[in-house]
């Protein structure tokens, strides 16, 4: 389980202390991780030595900062087993990889009647994006149930998918539950049902082998922030054939071949979708992220985190007051649970005063909540540098929750 504790050292701020000189328990990478130094640096030696604006100069510094970006696009391309880099759009973040798909594929092809299929353990991020585009067609939102230990019913799922479903929208891990779901086999289902597969992988990307040839799906949305990157960074990923048909939804800069008095013509992909001036410290600080990653082996990335979950499910499991969520098996690094009678807030907050940073709320997915009956969870989520000693320290938290509010027997 210390088979990546060496990495610790490179990530400066697990060093700090908090909430006056509490060692930081960080257990919160589901929402957003923590950098290495070998990014921080990438990006700052960027800023002092290849700072220009790309593609559109002649002069050294924009060459420079030209291939930099581009070469982020190669590395962002061969981490997720894509043949072709010009299919790895750079996008803000998951969300916007979503809404562009739905907005600029979606949207000019939907039709009344016409269904989208997702689940009840969707981020809204992969809801939202749908509603918005159904109202504006006529179309309609289905959802797949859930088994009872919180995986995929794939049953529901055969059921729900009709000639009418135009798009299938699945997490390949759920950000609540830890849920990993087999999007190869979706995938298949949805194809001979003639319907486009687009997968959320915000939270698998991140932790496990990704390849999009496997998993057979036609659109790949994730984030940098997630997988060591800095924020405002994301990738959206999707078959040449879906991206080229798709009309830009940003219009302006690089996204046009020629623009004259009586309109404009669009550009090759990718810049075709990425108007504008964009991130590009952001895009050379994910290919440092992808370099680490790539250099650790997200093999031992995901063997780390499955057995700190396991470690984890067992020693809350021991707390007789915590209520846990999701399966068994065949689950990501995360781990969602209540305590009896605390509201998730409070435990939250007692957790805080003691250095130990958790996510409490409903994590962005509401429908998910209301089929788990409870207004909100605590969510505990480990990445690579993650210690057995940090799940250990939660589990004392807890034990400090469970005598404040009176639930220890």
């Amino acid at each position: 389980m210390h088979e990546l504790a060496r990495c610790r050292q490179d990530f400066p701020i697990l060093a700090r202390t908090v909430r006056g000189g509490r060692p930081l328990v960080y257990l919160d990478s589901a929402a957003t991780t923590q950098k290495p130094v070998q990014v921080l640096q990438a990006m700052e030696r960027y800023y002092r030595e290849d700072n220009a604006n790309v593609h559109r100069a002649v002069h050294e510094l924009a060459e420079r900062a030209t291939q930099a970006f581009e070469q982020a696009r190669l590395r962002v391309a061969r981490f997720i087993g894509a043949d072709d880099p010009h299919c790895v759009i750079f996008v803000r973040n998951t969300t916007e990889a979503i809404n562009l798909v739905a907005r600029s594929w979606a949207q000019p092809r939907l039709r009344e009647g016409d269904e989208i299929l997702v689940s009840l353990m969707e981020h809204h991020s992969n809801l939202v994006p749908w509603y918005m585009v159904a109202r504006q067609t006529g179309a309609r939102v289905r959802f797949a149930g859930l088994l009872p230990d919180g995986r995929l019913d794939m049953d529901s799922l055969r059921e729900k998918l009709t000639p009418r479903t135009r798009v299938v929208a699945i997490a390949h891990q759920s950000n609540v539950l830890g849920t990993i779901n087999p999007v190869q086999e979706i995938a298949e289902l949805a194809h001979q049902a003639g319907a486009v597969v687009v997968v959320d992988g915000a939270q698998s990307v991140p932790h496990m082998p990704v390849d999009v040839r496997r998993l057979g799906c036609d659109f790949l949305a994730f984030s940098g922030h997630k997988m060591l990157g800095p924020t405002g960074i994301g990738v959206l990923w999707g078959r040449r054939e879906l991206l080229e048909s798709m009309e830009p939804l940003f219009g302006g800069g690089e996204m046009i071949r020629e623009v004259t008095l009586q309109g404009a013509t669009w550009n090759d992909l990718p810049h075709r979708l990425e108007a504008g001036t964009p991130a590009i410290a952001e895009a050379v600080g994910l290919a440092a992220a992808v370099e680490y990653l790539e250099a650790v082996g997200m093999e031992a990335v995901r063997r780390h985190e499955q057995e700190l979950v396991g470690y984890a499910l067992q020693r809350l499991g021991e707390l007789p007051d915590v209520e846990l969520y999701g399966p068994s098996q065949q689950r990501g690094g995360v781990v969602a649970f209540n305590v009896r009678g605390v509201h998730a807030h409070d435990v939250a907050t007692i957790l805080d005063q003691q250095g130990i940073a958790v996510r409490a709320g409903h994590h962005c997915a509401q429908p998910l909540m209301g089929w788990l009956d409870v207004p909100a969870t605590v969510r505990a989520s480990f990445y690579l540098y993650t210690l057995p000693e940090e799940i250990e320290a939660l589990v004392e938290g807890l034990q400090a929750v469970r005598r404040i509010f009176g639930t220890s027997r």
